[in-house]
Formats: structure tokens, C-alpha cells, sequence
């Protein structure tokens, strides 16, 4: 199928964002711009009932998930590196990636629930969307492909079998 000019002018930007960003550098940005967003609009901040639990909560689970799928990788012997996804050496389905496909990615999510619910501030929880759109789109994606590309059927028959995120 041919693409026309003004699609090709669109897609070619798109594709330039693909995986690179780190995201331990992505978490980073969003939760700086989270602070960012509740620091110029103090007024919608709010109080969040048991806050210091839930953050701490939040923050665990994500780190237990996040950590979780780093050891299937370590175990597995295959690279951990998100910017190369073409150098994977093992398809990873055991452990928490019987649950979730992206469980690091997952509990970077988590970490950022944590810290809105410690800024307390209502459009910063706007972020997260916006963390998990960048995420799909320039870094699973991307992975996903590659994956596809190294590990053929077993990649697809995996990919529906176990959610993207949970």
C-alpha cells in the first residue's frame, strides 16, 4: 500500500520518537511535570484520606511488580535494555508475565500513582493517561514489533493470551 506525502510527513516524525526515550527518564519527566502542574495550580489540590499508605502502597506495588519482571528477565538471561528490544534473547512468559506483558512498565505506573496521591493534586493525575498513550505508542509498540519479528507465533499466540498492562 502506497502513502501519500502529507501521511508519510506525519508518520515519519512518529516514528522518530520510537523508543527513544528511556523510560526510567520518561518516569522522571511525567513525575517532574506532575510537580510542575501541582506547584502552578495549588488550588486544586485536595486532601486525600490515608495518603501516606496509600502512597507507600502504591509505591511498593509498583517497585514489586517493576522488580518482578526485571528478575524473569535476569533468570531468563535476556537483556533488560527497553531501547533494544531487537537484542532479546529469550521470550520472557513465566512469573508476572503470565499477568501482564509490561510489568515494568506497569509498576513505573504505579510509582507515578503513588506520587500523585502524595502531590494530592487533581489535573496531575492527568499525567498518567498521557504516560500510558507515550508508553503503547513509542515503546510497546515498537517492542512489540520486534518481538514479533525474533519470536514469530509463539510472540502472537502469547500477545493474546496476557493483557498489554493488566
Amino acid at each position: 500500500m502506497k502513502l501519500g506525502k502529507a501521511t508519510k510527513n506525519l508518520i515519519e516524525p512518529m516514528k522518530r520518537l520510537e523508543l527513544k526515550i528511556p523510560p526510567l527518564m520518561l518516569v522522571l519527566l511525567a513525575g517532574g511535570v506532575m510537580w510542575w502542574i501541582a506547584w502552578a495550580a495549588p488550588t486544586l489540590g485536595f486532601v486525600f484520606p490515608a495518603r501516606r499508605i496509600c502512597v507507600m502502597g502504591a509505591v511498593l506495588i509498583g517497585t514489586a511488580v517493576a522488580g518482578m519482571g526485571i528478575f524473569s528477565f535476569r533468570r531468563a538471561k535476556t537483556t533488560v535494555n527497553p531501547m533494544k528490544p531487537d537484542s532479546s534473547s529469550a521470550l520472557v512468559v513465566t512469573g508476572i508475565y503470565r499477568l501482564t506483558r509490561n510489568p515494568m512498565y506497569l509498576g513505573f505506573l504505579w510509582i507515578l500513582l503513588g506520587w500523585g496521591i502524595f502531590l494530592s493534586n487533581a489535573p496531575a493525575f492527568l499525567v498518567l493517561p498521557g504516560f500510558a498513550f507515550y508508553m503503547n505508542r513509542f515503546q510497546i509498540e515498537p517492542e512489540e514489533r520486534a518481538l514479533t519479528r525474533l519470536f514469530g507465533q509463539a510472540f502472537v499466540t502469547y500477545a493474546t493470551q496476557v493483557r498489554r498492562w493488566i
